[in-house]
C-alpha cells in the first residue's frame, strides 16, 4: 500500500528551521512547566493510600470531602471522580503504618452518612518504597538513553547517535510537559509508557537512519539535505502506516479502557505523535546541524572496507598455511 508517490522526494529539510523552532518552543515550554508546576507524583512514588469507592447513585463529592475533613487522619486527602459520576478516588497521603485500623474500614465509617456505597479497591505504598521506586525509575530512563547512545554510536556514527538522543530527549520532554500541564498522576504505568516511547521513537529513528545510510552509500551528490529528503520520502509510507495503526489502537484504549489506564494510554498517544514527528523532522535536521559530511563518511566506510579486506586476506593466508 502506497500513500505517497513512490519516486517523489519531499523537501522535509527545507522546512527544518521551522520544525526545529517549533520543537524548541515545545521543549522550552515543557521545561518551564516541569520547573514551575512540576509533576504530580502518585502514591507509587510518594507513598500513601488510594481508596476507590463506588456509589449506587451519583457520588456526593462535596459531602465526601466535608466528612473526610472532620477526621485529622485524612488531612491532605484528595477526592476526585474516577471515570464516572458514581465512583470516586480518595487519595490519602498516609499508609496503614500511620493508622491503627484498616484504612478501608476507616473510610467506610467516615462516609457512612454519604449514601450507599462499596469499597472497590485499596492500594497502599509506604513512603520509603515510593522513594526507591521514583529513584529507580529515573535511573531506568537515564540508563536507557545512555545505552541507546552507545548502541547507535556502534551501529552508525557518533553524529547519528547524538541526533537520535536529542530526538529522544525531545520526545520525553514534551510528553512530560503534557503530563505536568494536565496534572496527571505519575505512577509506575506512566513510567512504563515513557520507556515505551523511548523504544518506539528509537525504532522509527533507526529505520530512517538506516535508509539515510543506504542513500549515502549510493548517493551521487554530497548534499546531505538532498539525500535525507530522498531517504525519508522512501520511508514515509511505512512510517505513516505504523504510526496510524499504533495510534488508533492506543486511542481506542484511551477512549474505552477506563480511568485506570487513561494516564498510560494518554502518554503513549503523545509519544506516538511526537515520536513520529521527531523521527522525520528533528533527528534528521539535527544531523545536518552537526555538520555531518557525506564525503568524510564515505572515506570512513572505504577505510573500514579496506581494513576488513586485509583481515580477510590475512585469514585466508593463515588457513592455507602461507603465513
Amino acid at each position: 500500500m502506497e500513500f505517497f508517490k513512490k519516486y517523489k522526494s519531499y523537501d522535509f529539510m527545507g522546512k527544518r528551521k521551522l520544525s526545529l523552532s517549533i520543537s524548541l518552543v515545545l521543549v522550552i515550554g515543557s521545561l518551564v512547566l516541569l520547573s514551575t508546576k512540576g509533576l504530580n507524583f502518585g502514591i507509587d512514588f510518594t507513598g500513601g493510600t488510594t481508596v476507590q469507592v463506588k456509589y449506587t447513585s451519583n457520588a456526593p463529592i462535596d459531602k465526601i470531602r466535608a466528612k473526610l475533613r472532620e477526621h485529622s487522619q485524612f488531612d491532605g486527602t484528595i477526592v476526585s471522580y474516577f471515570g464516572a459520576d458514581d465512583e470516586v478516588s480518595i487519595k490519602i497521603p498516609t499508609s496503614t503504618k500511620n493508622i491503627s485500623n484498616d484504612i478501608g474500614d476507616e473510610v467506610s465509617k467516615a462516609l457512612a452518612d454519604t449514601g450507599e456505597f462499596e469499597i472497590r479497591k485499596v492500594d497502599m505504598v509506604g513512603p520509603k518504597v515510593g522513594g526507591e521506586l521514583r529513584n529507580k525509575g529515573i535511573m531506568a530512563v537515564v540508563l536507557s538513553i545512555f545505552v541507546i547512545l552507545l548502541y547507535v554510536s556502534w551501529r552508525f556514527q557518533w553524529r547519528f547517535a547524538l541526533a537520535s538522543v536529542v530526538a529522544l530527549v525531545h520526545d520525553i520532554s514534551i510528553a512530560m510537559g503534557a503530563l505536568s500541564l494536565l496534572a496527571i498522576d505519575i505512577n509506575l504505568d506512566i513510567l512504563a509508557a515513557i520507556l515505551t516511547i523511548l523504544g518506539y521513537s528509537l525504532n522509527d529513528t533507526i529505520i530512517v537512519f538506516d535508509r539515510i545510510r543506504e542513500g549515502i552509500a549510493g548517493a551521487k551528490t554530497d548534499k546531505l539535505d538532498v539525500v535525507i529528503n530522498d531517504s525519508v520520502s522512501r520511508t514515509l509510507t511505512r512510517t505513516t502506516l505504523t504510526s496510524l495503526t499504533t495510534f488508533f489502537v492506543v486511542f481506542t484504549l484511551y477512549m474505552f479502557g477506563g480511568e485506570i489506564i487513561s494516564g498510560f494510554s494518554f502518554t503513549l498517544l503523545v509519544g506516538i505523535i511526537v515520536g513520529t514527528y521527531s523521527s522525520i523532522f528533528v533527528a534528521s535536521a539535527i544531523l545536518i546541524q552537526l555538520n555531518f559530511s557525506i564525503t568524510n563518511y564515505k572515506k570512513m566506510l572505504a577505510l573500514k572496507l579496506k581494513q576488513q579486506q586485509e583481515k580477510d586476506r590475512l585469514r585466508a593466508q593463515f588457513e592455507q598455511g602461507t603465513i
